[in-house]
């Protein structure tokens, strides 16, 4: 069992997770995009005496810059999702009210970024020595030390960012209408990751040094499962952050990846500044509009409509 959970299955899992991300992006890439379909939310930019103020360069972004500026924002800091609203009905007064979802933003950003610090974290068991880097981010993460095993602030926020992901999507009528089982499964998957990690970490003993082993064992492709006994949690850590990977590229959880071929997000809105034509599109006649008004000049004419020509 112990080569099943901590060497098969670990295989099997990042095996799916590359392949899976590579046809996605793939698939993604060889997607063809006529036309500049960027979202804006500013003034585009028009003529040199239409000043622009510095955040509609970046809501509608004119150039390459722009465009990776905006990018960097929506990646980093989740810009659109600031500006997130909510709609919804209010008996008493029968009035569709706007208001803002600043707490899904909030908890969504400390859900990413602590994500990410737990993940760089557990890249320790990787490496011999351990890179001085990650010492830093562990004792920053770690400043406290509230408890003995250290408790991370990076595990406490995890635990509250899903939970509230997860009550959203039940307390709220509207979003439980449009949940579906797989975003049930998702945010219940990466909340048992975390339960199981901090439960490692605090209540049950774990031999690090036997789990090191092993995973440095795996990373060499020579794999040898430990003579110390592991406990029976780390692998169903192991299993569900396994299962995990192997779901990850089929799910919505793709959006780490599909954003940056996002078109409505990658493009710069240069349609004022240069005529896109679609390569697919047939060859039509065109009528411009002096051929236009040659061919209905008297009828114009008596209708009172203006014209170029007299």
């Amino acid at each position: 069992m112990s080569t099943l959970f901590g060497v098969i299955l670990p295989y099997a899992a990042i095996a799916i997770f590359i392949l899976g991300i590579l046809y996605k992006v793939v698939k993604w890439g060889r997607s063809a995009v006529p036309f500049r379909i960027p979202t804006t939310c500013a003034q585009a930019e028009t003529l040199p005496w239409i000043k622009r103020k510095p955040h509609e360069k970046l809501d509608n972004p004119s150039n390459n810059l722009a465009m990776v500026g905006r990018m960097l924002l929506e990646v980093l800091i989740f810009r659109s999702l600031w500006r997130n609203t909510r709609a919804e009905i209010k008996a008493d007064k029968q009035k569709l009210i706007y208001s803002g979802s600043k707490f899904l933003w909030l908890f969504g950003l400390l859900f990413h970024w602590s994500l990410l610090v737990i993940l760089i974290r557990h890249c320790r068991l990787f490496f011999e020595p351990v890179p001085w880097i990650l010492d830093v981010v562990e004792n920053i993460d770690g400043m406290f030390e509230i408890v003995i095993p250290t408790l991370y602030l990076t595990d406490i926020i995890i635990l509250l960012a899903v939970t509230y992901l997860f009550f959203r999507r039940v307390v709220f009528s509207q979003m439980r209408y449009i949940s579906l089982l797989a975003d049930y499964f998702a945010l219940l998957l990466i909340g048992g990751v975390a339960v199981t990690g901090v439960c490692l970490r605090i209540f049950f003993h774990t031999d690090v040094e036997a789990v090191k082993e092993l995973a440095m064992s795996v990373l060499r492709f020579s794999p040898e499962v430990p003579e110390q006994s592991i406990s029976w949690l780390f692998y169903l850590h192991l299993a569900m952050v396994c299962t995990l990977l192997a779901y990850f590229p089929f799910s919505k959880l793709m959006h780490a990846a599909g954003i940056f071929f996002s078109p409505t997000r990658n493009m710069a809105n240069t349609n004022r500044v240069k005529r896109h034509v679609n390569p697919w599109d047939y060859p039509v006649k065109v009528h411009p509009y002096h051929e236009y008004e040659e061919e209905f000049h008297d009828k114009m004419e008596q209708a009172g409509l203006p014209l170029e020509k007299e």
